[in-house]
């Protein structure tokens, strides 16, 4: 009787239903990846920019003059391509790593290094550059990055 009793009991449990089929997703997710995603919501996906969209996209544009080596939107690199201004005449040249540092739009946020060289004769030697032209840069993206921002958040 006991044996019934639990073969009963067990004919009452129903299997659970399988799984819903899912639609096969790329590497960044089914929505690929927010870049201009200014806006910033509350919620972050993982396929959202590791660092703040406003710092980023300024610094794209600050640097659009510059030829871009790689730029990494979820390390917040952006790495240039030596650079010759027109006024040296190809006698010097330069290069910008530029870290975004944070997810927030702080004035700390963003860090740029310089690299400068001087040709000589047919070689490049590495020389100091100037400590402010990393300074004016980050100042630079900065300006952009609020600018933005108050653009985002205009009022209607």
């Amino acid at each position: 009787m006991v044996v019934a009793l639990l073969v009963g009991a067990c004919s009452a449990i129903e299997p659970a239903p399988p799984p819903a089929p899912t639609q096969p997703q790329g590497m960044f997710g089914g929505n690929g990846i927010p870049l201009l995603n200014l806006g910033g919501g509350a919620q972050r996906g993982a396929a959202e920019l590791g660092v703040n969209s406003y710092l980023w996209r300024a610094t794209l544009d600050t640097l659009s003059f510059l030829p871009l080596a790689s730029a990494d939107p979820f390390g917040g690199v952006i790495l240039t391509e030596w650079y010759s201004p027109p006024t040296t005449n190809g006698a010097e040249r330069l290069k910008l790593n530029v870290l975004i540092l944070d997810q927030r739009l702080r004035s700390d946020g963003v860090k740029v290094t310089v690299f400068r060289q001087e040709r000589n004769g047919a070689d490049w030697r590495d020389v100091a550059a100037n400590a402010a032209t990393g300074t004016e840069l980050e100042n630079a993206i900065l300006t952009r990055a609020r600018q933005l921002w108050l653009d985002a958040n205009a009022a209607p």
